[in-house]
């Protein structure tokens, strides 16, 4: 079995778990799941790098993954061809091995008894030595693998939800402070982006956009069709988002869709490509708005999928003035990990109410509110009087402020003020 060639960043934690459980002398029943090119597989195949003459690593497929398991199975084990073509015979030679079937979800829809089939394997063939991991791309069916309703509830004995690297991360692929900014608009924590860009951006992201077989122009279906057999309607509801449109009678009458958008929304919520932002001091509020929480798919509905046909015809660029504008709300995701990782928070997001909003407000041991302006030359006065100003109108009171910008048109003390521009940043991304 050969390591894929990518850098493997920051996931320490679940890598040193995983081995932990994999040497352990008990029984191992693990579902790992996360979106697309995450790096589940990458994280797995660096966990058993050490245990490949004891390990069975299987890629599920549309169809026939019996037979197909079987094969990949005699590649290690060539007397296991004479086993019948049972998946309870396959794991009774298996049960003292490490056994990781990638994409299960593909099994599941392949045959609908799968589940219970492997709830009679776990629970009458697989003897402690057995490590049984499932892996998954699709959130939702993985969930449902784990649900209290699945045949295999309360058997596994570990399940992780492989999430997207910070944006502190980025170092570790040398790039640059306002160069990682860039490239974080159109990746996100996401390995496999991260291992495909070279800076600097625009100049890769353009050449990359001409590529007959560019990656890009595909992507979000690729990713989408692993949750929803039809995705039009998914597609034009994440559209409508992206273009500011972000409440439901608004993305119900761009999007036309006969009867309740609800359910729609519900599901991208669930596999977590949106969310229903609250004003941060409320717990259930009728002001909710739908954001994208994804950047790549933030990305790909802003900038990809309304100029499709012209990236076909090699005519289209990124333009930079209209990135940079785009790049104000990665800042403003950039600068609550800069918050939460220096302050005691115990809730941190967006304030509004009517036409006042206020880009940061965490609440925690220390109270604050923060402006970010992805600019240059930002006078620091000037913002922090018009943040004061809306607070007051607001009645919230608060500890300290944080301003973020590129630069500062000074630097003079500001009461309770923290400005934080690039410097600052790097320095912090770097530490």
């Amino acid at each position: 079995m050969i390591f894929m060639n990518m850098i493997f960043i920051d996931r320490e934690r679940e890598l040193e778990s995983l081995r932990k459980r994999l040497n352990s002398s008990n029984f191992e029943f693990i579902v790992i799941y996360g979106r697309r090119r995450i790096g589940k597989t990458t994280l797995i195949l660096k966990a058993i790098q050490d245990m490949e003459n004891n390990s069975v690593y299987y890629l599920a497929t549309e169809k026939n993954n019996l037979q197909k398991f079987k094969d990949v199975c005699k590649l290690k084990f060539p007397e296991i061809e004479y086993i019948k073509e049972d998946w309870e015979a396959l794991f009774h030679f298996l049960k003292d091995k490490i056994i990781i079937i990638d994409e299960f979800p593909y099994m599941i829809e392949e045959d609908k008894t799968i589940l219970s089939t492997f709830q009679k394997i776990v629970d009458n063939i697989l003897n402690t030595k057995t490590k049984l991991i499932l892996v998954g791309s699709s959130i939702s069916v993985m969930e449902d693998v784990i649900s209290y309703k699945s045949p295999l509830y309360g058997r596994r004995t570990a399940s992780m939800k492989i999430k997207e690297l910070t944006f502190k991360n980025l170092k570790n692929y040398g790039f640059d402070i306002e160069e990682a900014v860039k490239i974080y608009g159109f990746t996100g924590g996401v390995p496999l982006y991260l291992n495909k860009v070279k800076p600097p951006f625009y100049e890769w992201i353009n050449e990359e956009l001409k590529k007959v077989d560019s990656f890009v122009k595909d992507e979000m279906d690729f990713l989408l069709r692993y949750e929803f057999k039809e995705i039009s309607t998914y597609k034009e509801i994440l559209f409508a988002i992206s273009l500011g449109k972000n409440n439901l009678g608004e993305i119900k009458d761009f999007v036309k869709v006969n009867g309740d958008i609800s359910s729609y929304l519900k599901k991208l919520e669930r596999i977590e490509l949106i969310s229903r932002e609250i004003p941060v001091t409320e717990t259930n509020s009728k002001r909710g708005k739908y954001v994208i929480l994804d950047n790549f798919t933030n990305f790909w509905f802003r900038f990809i999928y309304p100029n499709l046909s012209l990236i076909e015809e090699g005519k289209y660029e990124i333009d930079k003035n209209e990135y940079n504008q785009y790049l104000g709300f990665i800042f403003e995701k950039i600068a609550k990990e800069y918050v939460k990782s220096r302050y005691s928070v115990k809730k941190i997001g967006r304030q509004w109410w009517k036409d006042i909003e206020i880009d940061i407000l965490a609440l925690g041991n220390t109270k604050i509110a923060g402006e970010c302006k992805w600019s240059e030359d930002v006078n620091p006065s000037k913002i922090l009087a018009n943040l004061e100003d809306k607070l007051k109108k607001l009645k919230i009171s608060v500890d300290k402020y944080i301003i973020f910008a590129k630069s500062f048109t000074n630097y003079e003390k500001l009461d309770n003020t923290e400005l934080v521009d690039l410097e600052t940043l790097r320095r912090w991304y770097l530490s």
